[in-house]
């Protein structure tokens, strides 16, 4: 599957978000220092966004409670952040869809895209991201210092 070159977001769009959505549950946040389904996330925990790890292996990651599915999640969250091949990804935005309280945005990382999750995302009323990494964006839209060495993290 082809990714389409952008989202349609313009760049102050996305620094709203980034700006006023604080609240994250990252779907497959991994235990895994090497990879960015772990470093992505811990970087946005030291720049102030409450991370939700979603795992359905773990109990913990980054001390924080893993939940196994988005419905176990107690509270409300502003974000998903999603961490799955694309292929992966309709079920997820199936789950956001059971939620009783909705998120606002729909993220899909660097290199995830399903044209299916977006439109069915987009018709509820929810902002859809893909093809971008949270990290990179902050890095670029805030000037946070780029690409931390992994080390740092």
């Amino acid at each position: 599957m082809s990714i389409p070159e952008r989202d349609g977001l313009p760049d102050g769009e996305i620094k709203r978000i980034l700006s006023e959505y604080k609240r994250v549950a990252v779907v497959g946040m991994s235990r895994d220092p090497s990879k960015p389904a772990h470093y992505v996330p811990k970087f946005l925990k030291m720049h102030g966004y409450e991370i939700i790890p979603v795992n359905p292996v773990a109990d913990e990651i980054l001390g924080l409670k893993a939940y196994k599915s988005l419905g176990e999640v107690p509270e409300a969250f502003d974000v998903v952040d999603v961490f799955r091949p694309s292929e992966q990804v309709l079920p997820v935005a199936e789950d956001v869809l059971r939620l009783r309280v909705k998120p606002k945005v729909f993220w899909m990382q660097e290199g995830i895209y399903s044209k299916e999750a977006a439109e069915l995302l987009r018709r509820e009323g929810i902002t859809v991201v893909w093809d971008r990494c949270m990290m990179r964006e902050h890095n670029r839209l805030f000037g946070s210092k780029p690409y931390m060495s992994l080390s740092k993290l």
